[in-house]
């Protein structure tokens, strides 16, 4: 930080927000031109002269300078946020503006209040800065961290002055974090915690004795900081290991902690503590510069923290507080005030966190290199009793130009890389193959030498041997993919999925970034391979019939590749294709890939938002399908997909569905009768096989049961049909439950004589008692008995009423009274969640004959909420519709469902008026209940549209 670089005079500053950029950034600032401190200290005399004998009086009048002062600064330094000025210089200009307000205060403390005319040596008193302040660097809402440094002993002016300071702070609105030691219990307590030897190396003095700040700083790295570099580097580096573990050790979750998080503000700090711990140094520029990065790397360095620290003051300034958490609902607005607008295929929120996640992937490179360079230098200069001991020397490969040094595989120099740009790709291959990690030094000449592998490098035979060597040349795939990705060699390898990389999408749904995701759900593919996923066993069956493995790995890796260009299953086709014949994949194979790739989502929406027990359902999707070796890849591959989506996105609900429709379409392709009478006969044949097996485990069958459609006993597996049928044995209205083992959700089973808008009351009641609605099955036998099947969670998507029994039992009789005729109040509006209302959501009602051969079809997509599913089964009871089946699912923000309903005639609705009426009263049912956008105590925050993307 430099106070005395040329500036123009700041002008004055306003409390207009404004998120327009000037066409021009602020120039450079001089803290004299923001903060006077000669005026200041003009001000505070007269203060105390004008109020001698009343101190009360005396110290508000003081206070309200020195606020005054600060409020002007902070001012400032939020106009010239906004105007352009990066986010390192905003928190320079605030902790200059912190120093003068300290130790303006101090001069006032000493002078006027406590003053001391012939200072003893128990009354000498420095204030040092420490922590982030310390490195001059401060954010908006961030503590003030002071160390008052005495020579000895604690004397009682001493203490008076600090205790006038502390509350004066305080009363400014301040967070002061401080300490009151002595240069000898400084340099004892660093050596006993690296947290206080951090903060005293980030210390600066401010005011008061600065000779007896010179000795505990002088002490302090003779006694804690000398020859004690190897520990520190552990230390710190075990630091960020657990913190890392804190926050899930992952880079790539979409709402990324800024400060904590992996590749964040504090990796960057630590990589800053060693290398001045090491070299030595004053600014943030000197301690880098004189560190061991090569130009190009200190550039990256000051670029990245430019950037973290633009966002978390934009943080801290739309919040009001020290917000680190970059969460859905902030994201908005933080993109529109750094600039970041929409463009074709691209929201400028998805811009702004790609950017974001590119940023941290940097930090994750500097580490390595960082990690390298030391661990070179720490073997030239070996420690304590390792300067005794014999040094390893790197054992030789069998690969020219390999060797493993220190356990880890790594090169024998740079030109390793720069004469074969193909070992890049190699050296992930030959880690996988010694079953060791990779050193640092060479990832590190990667980093530098990554533009070499360019397209005819790829291209080449040899190049399109390793690429596909290292996606499908070992039984855990994710491991070297993960690591190529961290590298930048996956991107580089297949440009296709370096298009993904650190990609986003705006919604909840997901819940880490694209290329993330992708390499998840090989994962989840090769786990399905080795008949490790207990929770998918159709997967693992049918994997043992696939006759195109590579087709499969290939299209997952490529399955998103399309997403932020347009339709992404088109635009994948594309972009699988490229990719394909780059590889050199026959034509064939290429063509099953772009295929699988064209219809990923097919599988899960016809499972999920169709009604599978239709016979025009089955005909259609094996007609779309065509083979049964199709068919397999697209399960798998759907079902990889779905489970990489985030924790507890794949459920046995979601399961069951796709596998009753995997085997209803796999009969129609091996039975050569893919038309909708061959189908039928299937369904009721395997309708008929369960009705054996449930006869077979209880003895008979409840009449209820009897009565059910093909429909019914061909959408559950022998298990909860048992469930159900023990469950009604006794007749009569039947409301029961249970929590599935696979957990998730509370499954709710609700049998009785059906009426007209039955199904909106049964929804209305469990809207009032607070119950999520994941999904139902709507179910209605011959004599005109419904049995409905609801999956259910609370507010915090967890198993509705678990380890709650007396909620359990107030919504059994709910439900109950529901059964009996007993009218149910209209659910009340329930207060959207900030992040949620961060989510502009389009609203959708489409009405299709086409569908289904005896019913309309009502697809319906809008804004998540409670009570929806009461208000949408209302329109449609009034609308005098009733409904034979319900696809209910909810997917982040959003919600998709479709609802099977003919007339009281029992026909299809046909009538145009009439599906006009239903569709606008949809849409305005929809609609109803649209949250505000989220607010701060200033303004309200930007939103944008919810990515329609799955």
């Amino acid at each position: 930080m430099s106070t005395d670089s040329p500036a123009k005079p700041a002008q004055e500053p306003t409390l207009v927000e404004s998120r327009n950029r000037t066409s021009r950034r602020p120039g450079k600032w001089r803290i004299s031109n923001i903060i006077d401190g000669r005026s200041l200290r003009v001000k505070l005399t007269t203060a105390a002269l004008d109020n001698l004998g009343d101190a009360q009086a005396m110290r508000k009048a003081a206070l309200d300078h020195l606020h005054g002062a600060m409020f002007r600064g902070r001012m400032i330094a939020q106009e010239r946020l906004q105007q352009g000025a990066d986010g390192l210089d905003t928190a320079r200009l605030l902790a200059a503006v912190q120093d003068e307000v300290v130790h303006a205060l101090y001069d006032f403390t000493t002078t006027h209040v406590h003053r001391a005319r012939n200072p003893t040596e128990a009354e000498r008193l420095a204030i040092l800065a420490t922590g982030g302040y310390g490195r001059g660097v401060m954010a908006p809402s961030s503590d003030t961290d002071l160390l008052f440094l005495r020579a000895y002993k604690a004397s009682p002016h001493t203490e008076s002055v600090i205790e006038y300071m502390l509350y004066a702070l305080w009363d400014m609105g301040l967070k002061v974090g401080n300490a009151f030691r002595t240069p000898a219990e400084c340099v004892k307590l660093a050596a006993e915690d690296v947290t206080i030897k951090t903060s005293l190396l980030d210390s600066r003095f401010i005011c008061g004795d600065q000779a007896l700040s010179d000795e505990m700083m002088s002490k302090f790295m003779k006694e804690a900081v000398e020859g004690k570099d190897a520990e520190f580097i552990m230390d710190k580096l075990a630091e960020r290991d657990a913190r890392h573990a804190r926050q899930g050790d992952a880079r790539y979750v979409v709402e990324p902690n800024i400060k904590e998080g992996k590749g964040g503000l504090r990796d960057l700090q630590t990589l800053y503590w060693i290398v001045k711990h090491i070299y030595g140094g004053e600014t943030l520029e000197d301690v880098m510069k004189g560190g061991p990065f090569t130009r190009s790397e200190y550039t990256s360095f000051i670029r990245s923290a430019k950037f973290m620290w633009t966002v978390r003051c934009h943080l801290h300034y739309v919040t009001g507080r020290a917000e680190e958490r970059l969460s859905f609902d902030l994201q908005p607005e933080i993109a529109a005030r750094m600039g970041y607008r929409d463009r074709t295929g691209q929201l400028g929120v998805e811009r702004f966190m790609k950017r974001y996640f590119l940023v941290s992937k940097d930090v994750g490179a500097l580490t390595r290199i960082i990690a390298a360079k030391l661990e070179a230098e720490q073997k030239k200069k070996p420690e304590g009793f390792r300067r005794l001991l014999p040094q390893k020397t790197p054992q030789a490969l069998a690969d020219k130009g390999f060797v493993v040094d220190a356990g880890r595989v790594s090169i024998t120099s740079e030109d390793v890389m720069k004469d074969d740009p193909l070992n890049m790709l190699r050296l992930f291959i030959i880690a996988r193959r010694e079953d060791k990690d990779i050193h640092p030094n060479a990832l590190s000449a990667i980093t530098r030498n990554l533009r070499a592998l360019n397209e005819s490098v790829r291209s080449s035979d040899e190049g399109r041997r390793l690429i596909l060597d290292a996606i499908l040349g070992s039984k855990e795939p994710g491991l070297i993919l993960r690591r190529m990705n961290e590298a930048g060699v996956l991107g580089k390898a297949i440009p296709e999925f370096g298009g993904i990389v650190a990609q986003t999408q705006f919604n909840m749904y997901h819940h880490y970034t694209v290329d993330e995701h992708t390499i998840r759900a090989v994962e989840a593919i090769a786990e399905m391979e080795q008949i490790n996923a207990e929770r998918v066993p159709l997967a693992t069956e049918i994997f043992q019939l696939v006759e195109n493995r590579r087709a499969l790995y290939l299209a997952m890796l490529l399955h998103d590749t399309g997403k932020g260009k347009g339709d992404q299953q088109i635009e994948g086709m594309k972009t699988a294709t490229r990719a394909c014949q780059r590889l050199g994949i026959p034509e064939d194979e290429t063509e099953l890939v772009a295929w699988l790739v064209g219809n990923h989502l097919e599988l899960s929406e016809t499972a999920q938002k169709r009604d599978i027990s239709d016979p025009r359902t089955v005909t259609q999707f094996a007609n779309l399908v065509g083979s049964l070796e199709r068919l397999r890849l697209l399960y798998i591959l759907t079902a990889a997909d779905i489970r990489a989506v985030g924790p507890g996105v794949w459920n046995a609900w979601k399961g069951q569905l796709m596998a009753d429709l995997y085997h209803n379409t796999a009969a129609a392709l091996r039975g050569g009768r893919a038309d909708e009478s061959g189908v039928q006969a299937h369904l009721e044949a395997r309708a008929e096989a369960r009705r054996e097996s449930v006869v077979e485990e209880l003895g008979s069958i409840p009449h209820t049961l009897l009565e059910m459609e093909t429909a019914y006993w061909t959408g559950f597996d022998v298990p909860d049909l048992t469930w159900h049928a023990t469950a009604l044995k006794e007749g009569g209205s039947v409301v029961c439950y249970r929590f599935p083992p696979e957990g998730g959700a509370l499954t709710l089973m609700v049998c009785g004589e059906d009426r007209p808008g039955l199904f909106a009351d049964l929804a209305g009641t469990l809207a009032n008692l607070g119950a999520n609605v994941v999904s139902a099955q709507v179910f209605t036998n011959r004599s005109g008995r419904i049995l409905d099947i609801f999956i259910l969670q609370d507010g915090s998507q967890q198993p509705y009423g678990l380890k709650d029994a007396s909620r359990l039992q107030r919504l059994e009789t709910a439900l109950e009274q529901t059964l009996s005729g007993t009218s149910v109040k209209e659910p009340a509006a329930a207060r959207m969640g900030r992040r949620e209302a961060a989510f502009l959501v389009q609203p959708s009602a489409q009405i299709r004959n086409d569908v289904s051969t005896e019913y309309t079809v009502v697809d319906i997509a809008g804004r998540d909420r409670p009570g929806l599913l009461y208000d949408v089964a209302s329109v449609l009871a009034e609308s005098d519709l009733s409904i034979h089946s319900a696809h209910v699912g909810s997917y982040g923000e959003r919600m998709f469902d479709a609802f099977y309903v003919q007339t009281a005639a029992g026909e299809k609705l046909t009538d145009a008026d009439r599906i006009e009426t239903l569709k606008e009263r949809l849409l305005d049912a929809l609609g109803q209940h649209e949250p505000d956008a989220p607010e701060t105590p200033a303004r309200k925050l930007k939103r944008s549209r919810a990515v329609d993307s799955f």
